[in-house]
């Protein structure tokens, strides 16, 4: 006997759904964004109007209350081509500064060198705080159809904080401390968190500001002066190349989607150039209170300043053709060759 109640179910919002019948597929690296972007789940509009977080591709809700803190809506203010491949290395790459660094392997040090090591344990703290807190901020502010970009600035933020607690980490792991502070997040790279414009904060911090440190990251092995402090600097130096890669592609798309864009971001590169790169803020450049710290390191003591110093110009000489070969593949590379940037001048400098 049934005694199942005889309920008059109102089933009628299963007819109020996205694409029916999808079946994404795993490839190689298993079942990744890119696998499942097929259908309309991939269709990505030019101007987005979703203002209630509906997730792309799911059918509209007519009393769906609006969150309406979604500035940027357009694919040209925030799309990049390789968002769903940085998102799913940034997944696959992830480690703990507890246990993936051998803390057992540092010794102490002579005073001058553990003194320059946390000056720059220091300075990255500072800089890398900014680097998560940018992000964060403009996460909130695009439209959840552009997710993939936002899933790689939140990769991002956890990508920072972890870099934020290894620098401390090894600045308070060898009887010294924190130094005082470099005074860098006041100037240029302060600067960064004014950006009214997402393409704007990019260009500053992913390609002119993370690239610089990135080189110094990609140094570390001449750097450190044990294995935990190379290997520091190496798991260091791939998280920041991902950051790098996303400002790059993002101007990159510009490039080919935005002509009208062109000259204002030419004009937030003459400023990076000006500022950073080749002014006083850059962390390896000859009025940084880091690059004194930098060439003790490099040179092996105060002893051998002037050895460490000749390196620390040859790693200067580096961060800059690395920087140009980054605008270049961009699409902005002819500054370099009609004398708007001081960057091929300053090369020449260094030779």
């Amino acid at each position: 006997m049934n005694d199942a109640p005889d309920l008059d179910l109102d089933t009628s919002w299963m007819e109020r759904m996205g694409e029916w019948g999808t079946a994404a597929q795993p490839g190689k690296r298993g079942l990744t964004l890119e696998d499942i972007r097929i259908g309309r789940y991939g269709e990505l509009p030019e101007e987005s109007d979703n203002m209630s977080g509906r997730p792309r591709g799911a059918a509209e809700r007519a009393e769906a209350f609006r969150i309406d803190g979604y500035t940027v809506r357009s694919k040209k203010e925030i799309w990049l081509d390789n968002a769903t491949f940085l998102y799913e290395e940034a997944l696959q790459r992830q480690w703990s500064s507890a246990t993936d660094i051998p803390w057992e392997t540092i010794t102490p040090l002579p005073d001058d060198l553990e003194e320059a090591e946390c000056a720059l344990c220091t300075f990255f703290n500072e800089v890398e705080f900014v680097a998560g807190d940018v992000p964060a901020r403009w996460v909130a502010n695009i439209s959840p159809d552009f997710f993939e970009a936002r899933n790689v600035l939140l990769a991002q933020v956890q990508d920072e904080a972890r870099h934020m607690d290894v620098f401390r980490k090894r600045a308070l792991a060898n009887g010294g401390g924190l130094t005082r502070v470099s005074g860098a997040t006041s100037g240029f790279i302060g600067s960064i968190d004014l950006s009214r414009d997402f393409t704007e904060m990019s260009s500053r911090m992913h390609v002119s500001g993370e690239g610089a440190v990135l080189t110094m990251f990609r140094m570390g092995e001449l750097v450190g002066q044990n294995p935990a402090e190379k290997r520091m600097y190496r798991l260091c130096a791939q998280d920041e190349a991902r950051h790098v890669a996303f400002g790059i592609m993002h101007l990159r798309y510009l490039h080919a989607t935005a002509p009208e864009r062109h000259e204002e971001i030419e004009a937030y590169l003459d400023e990076a150039e000006n500022l950073s790169l080749t002014g006083g803020t850059n962390p390896a450049g000859p009025q940084a209170e880091t690059s004194e710290a930098l060439a003790i390191l490099l040179g092996g003591g105060k002893q051998n300043y002037d050895e460490g110093f000749r390196i620390l110009l040859a790693i200067r000489k580096r961060q800059l053709k690395e920087y140009m070969q980054r605008v270049i593949s961009a699409g902005f590379g002819e500054r370099f060759e009609n004398g708007r940037s001081p960057v091929p001048g300053r090369i020449a400098q260094l030779s």
